[in-house]
């Protein structure tokens, strides 16, 4: 019975030392020079726009039910709008930056 539970204690306590093990070591280290600032960053606009393309097909799958029909009216309807809208973002981000 103690066998499993010190299976799962040991687990936990890699996982943590894994994860705080690096943080408690690097905070007497000197800091970088330049830190360098994301390549994505998250305005509003786009938090919007991963919202509705994770809401979208989601209530198109509740209402289309794929799982007890045809699957093509949700591909066409619930992830075809996602996805040409996201095509459309980065084919107009790229003419933005050049």
């Amino acid at each position: 019975m103690f066998s499993g539970i010190q299976e799962i204690l040991v687990l936990v306590i890699i996982i943590l030392g894994i994860l705080f093990l690096p943080r408690i070591l690097n905070r007497g280290g000197e800091k970088p020079a330049g830190q360098v600032k994301p390549t994505i960053v998250l305005t509003g606009r786009v938090r919007l726009a991963i919202a509705a393309s994770v809401l979208w097909p989601a209530l198109i799958a509740v209402y289309l039910q794929p799982w007890k029909q045809e699957p093509t009216p949700f591909l066409y309807f619930g992830i075809g709008p996602v996805a040409i809208a996201w095509i459309l973002y980065w084919v107009l981000t790229g003419f933005k930056k050049s």
